[in-house]
């Protein structure tokens, strides 16, 4: 498909969007949320806090996925990006669980507990890797964190509105395989097409 006729901030927001979305899907995070909710039941608080612990978390992911593509030469860069979608689709095959110490939240209130546990459970997380990774292959950067903080938000606020009763009704081993076959498009594409 051609997106060449598209403007590059359209491609790098719709790209980051669904690709965040999808690999957010049964993800510990989305597990966290859902925890969240059912603790505090206030879901605008719960809502409020994972966008900034997102926007924050992803800003500091996409700047460091721009740091890599400037100290790495194009062809390996390529290679590297490529190899990490590829590890990162296999890494979304694998379903996510809370850890022991992750159910454990401050008494201060629904939006500080959740802007806390929410930047923390991302360090590391799949969908953080996505955002260095997205932030190496599509500019500009502003589009890309919004495009993964829009992502995040799809597949969270949903969970923090309707809390339990909703995650029984999730396809999480459905979305898990699409989730990694983008993401392994995504490496077939860098692949081929280089970054850039």
């Amino acid at each position: 498909m051609d997106l060449s006729h598209f403007p590059a901030w359209v491609v790098a927001s719709a790209v980051s969007t669904g690709t965040v979305a999808l690999a957010e899907i049964g993800d510990k995070t989305q597990l966290l949320a859902l925890l969240l909710a059912a603790r505090f039941r206030k879901p605008i608080p719960i809502i409020a806090g994972i966008l900034v612990a997102t926007l924050l978390n992803h800003a500091l992911a996409a700047w460091f996925g721009t740091l890599v593509a400037a100290f790495l030469k194009p062809e390996i860069l390529r290679w590297v990006v490529a190899a990490s979608f590829l590890a990162v689709a296999l890494w979304t095959l694998k379903p996510d669980k809370l850890d022991e110490g992750e159910t454990q939240f401050s008494a201060r209130g629904a939006f500080i507990a959740t802007t806390i546990a929410f930047f923390f459970a991302e360090v590391g997380d799949k969908t953080q890797v996505a955002t260095v990774l997205l932030a190496t292959r599509y500019e500009p950067l502003w589009a890309v964190i919004v495009g993964t903080t829009v992502g995040m938000l799809l597949a969270n606020v949903p969970v923090a509105l309707l809390g339990a009763r909703f995650a029984d009704r999730l396809p999480l081993k459905a979305a898990r395989l699409v989730a990694a076959a983008v993401f392994a498009a995504l490496a077939l594409w860098v692949a081929i097409r280089g970054i850039g």
